[in-house]
């Protein structure tokens, strides 16, 4: 794989200077169907949402209101788009189950429903350029998660981009077709975000969780970074 890097924008920690995001890059591993283990995890997670938060109550739960309010600053009515953490937290608090996607998938869910905080996982088998979270310019090309239909950002939305290939829109709201996690994927990063009252030492947290059900489920050769105010730039491949 070609060496690339991944940042995020100065102007995204002028707007959210205490915001962290907790990398977990994973090279060489084997996605599966998730063993009976896995979706007990699952399961337990959602208990634990449903033992923590109220259905009519959710949108102030401090771990969901910070990401409403984010989503706000730059344009988004939260009650039109909902972060990741929320939008699963209002499917279980409504008794649905999760569905069980594949081991990798589910890692994410897992480790999302058990801190509130958004969890990502894409597959970086097929990039071919640096990535990075910044600001829209309102040019690039999205395609949506089980869409065909081409669509550009907002001016000034936070996106998730490889060069102007958006690969999550609104931050934590929707991941892109390209960088679907499949079972044949081999090569992955898991985005782990925290803002405020969630701390960095939460999100490093959450990472190794992460890391500990990869190892175990699916193997592969795996590191942890955390980018901040403070560390805005990492390599993606090494």
């Amino acid at each position: 794989m070609k060496d690339l890097s991944y940042t995020i924008s100065d102007m995204v920690f002028r707007r959210f200077p205490d915001y962290v995001r907790g990398i977990v890059i994973a090279h060489g591993v084997n996605n599966r169907e998730s063993p009976h283990e896995i979706v007990q995890l699952l399961r337990d997670a959602e208990v634990s949402v449903r033992g923590r938060l109220s259905i009519d109550s959710i949108a102030e739960n401090s771990r969901i209101k910070c990401w409403r309010d984010a989503y706000r600053s730059f344009g988004a009515k939260p009650s039109e788009f909902r972060a990741s953490n929320e939008a699963m937290a209002r499917r279980v608090m409504r008794n649905e189950s999760l569905p069980s996607i594949s081991a990798l998938v589910d890692i994410g869910n897992i480790v999302s429903m058990r801190h509130l905080i958004p969890v990502g996982g894409h597959a970086i088998d097929a990039l071919t350029e640096d990535v990075s979270l910044r600001l829209a310019t309102g040019e690039e090309k999205f395609v949506s998660f089980g869409s065909d239909l081409l669509e550009h950002p907002l001016p000034g939305e936070i996106v998730f981009v490889e060069g102007d290939t958006v690969l999550t829109r609104r931050w934590t709201w929707r991941q892109a077709n390209y960088t679907s996690t499949l079972l044949e994927t081999q090569n992955i990063v898991f985005n782990v975000d925290g803002l405020p009252p969630v701390s960095s030492t939460e999100i490093e947290q959450a990472c190794r969780e992460v890391v500990e059900l990869v190892k175990q489920y699916c193997g592969g050769d795996i590191r942890t970074e955390l980018l901040s105010q403070n560390n805005t730039r990492i390599r993606l491949t090494a």
